[in-house]
């Protein structure tokens, strides 16, 4: 598909209501439903939650994969400041019909399974082959614990079709997405129901690199560059967005002396978290002989319970979707060159000891 193509919305609407048509029809599922330059500036944290406000309304879009585990699990063990609606599936580190069965797995491990709805999603990217990082997370995903048949089925709707009708309904800004993998779910119901993004809060996502650089090429960081169509999508779409990318997810290692505290905490789910925190450090020890690891997803809900842990500035970001060597890369002026108008929060750094005593509490409040 050619450039011009794709800024044509039209043509691009019509591209994607067929890649979803097809992709509901594969599942059974139900058929589809009927922001000039700013100056750029450091911005940090600070909670969006008055003391006295109720949780923030979350939706978690994820494909797990570990991280994405460990970071549903930081979610649903934080009441009082997320209220996690749902989780929809999406192909990424493995393929869809293991990401959204490891979904309903860990809502059973948070002893969410009949109080928490996983929906499935897009079996592959918009335009390309679906690339997995199997060989990181393990053949199941979610390699060095053991799985159990999920307890409940998944929902029934197609995970697109329930962003959509959900968004439709809801008040103005009164949702946040959490975007843990390929942006594909995201990107179509944007593109099929653009006016969904008034129900947005914000997006907050893992994704990109900037000063560390692509985990996936030299260029890309995986969940860019699985679907750098549905990123170009997101980052296009006029809704509020901050990343967090490779640049604050290595400032947050995964050590064996931070896996210890959550192992001490005594209930099943720090068992497991630290058990794949082990994993993940095992895995970068063999492939690159260091004892740590870096934290993706759970910087994601970490900002989100305590956004003041992290500092970043407001840019421009695009995606690279033509590039023979850089091909998912985030583009991100950071200097304000290109004039392009902000469309994201880039964050680049993080408290690294307050995050792990945000995720400890959080993990130690579930069973």
């Amino acid at each position: 598909m050619s450039n011009q193509r794709f800024e044509n919305r039209s043509s691009r609407r019509g591209f994607l209501r067929t890649t979803f048509a097809a992709t509901a029809a594969t599942l059974g599922a139900a058929a589809l439903p009927s922001r000039g330059w700013a100056q750029v500036e450091m911005v940090r944290g600070a909670s969006r939650l008055p003391a006295d406000a109720s949780a923030r309304s979350v939706i978690i879009d994820t494909d797990p994969g570990q991280d994405d585990a460990i970071a549903i699990l930081f979610a649903l063990g934080a009441q009082g400041r997320l209220d996690v609606k749902a989780l929809t599936a999406v192909a990424g580190n493995v393929p869809l019909t293991l990401t959204e069965r490891n979904a309903r797995i860990v809502r059973d491990w948070a002893g969410r399974t009949h109080t928490l709805p996983v929906y499935a999603g897009c079996a592959r990217p918009l335009m390309r082959e679906l690339l997995t990082a199997a060989n990181v997370h393990g053949r199941t995903g979610l390699d060095g614990v053991p799985l159990h048949d999920p307890q409940a089925p998944l929902a029934p709707q197609h995970a697109v079709t329930y962003l959509i009708d959900t968004l439709r309904g809801a008040a103005p800004g009164s949702v946040t997405l959490c975007a843990l993998g390929p942006l594909t779910n995201i990107a179509t119901a944007l593109t099929v129901a653009p006016e969904i993004g008034k129900a947005l809060r914000e997006i907050v996502l893992m994704g990109g690199a900037f000063f560390e650089r692509g985990n996936m090429t030299p260029a890309a960081e995986f969940n860019i560059y699985v679907d750098p169509e549905a990123a170009r999508i997101v980052f296009a779409s006029g809704v509020p967005i901050t990343v967090l990318p490779r640049d604050v997810a290595v400032k947050a290692p995964i050590t064996p002396a931070r896996i210890a505290p959550v192992r001490a905490l005594g209930n099943r789910c720090g068992a497991l978290v630290a058990d794949i925190m082990a994993a993940e450090v095992a895995y970068q020890k063999g492939r690159f002989g260091v004892e740590s690891a870096p934290m993706y997803d759970p910087c994601t809900v970490a900002y989100l319970i305590e956004p003041s842990l992290f500092s970043g500035r407001k840019v421009n970001v695009s995606v690279e979707t033509t590039g023979e060597y850089t091909l998912g890369e985030t583009i991100v002026d950071w200097t304000g060159r290109s004039k392009r108008p902000v469309n994201a929060t880039w964050v680049t750094d993080v408290d690294a000891d307050g995050f792990y005593n945000a995720l400890n509490a959080s993990i130690a409040r579930l069973p």
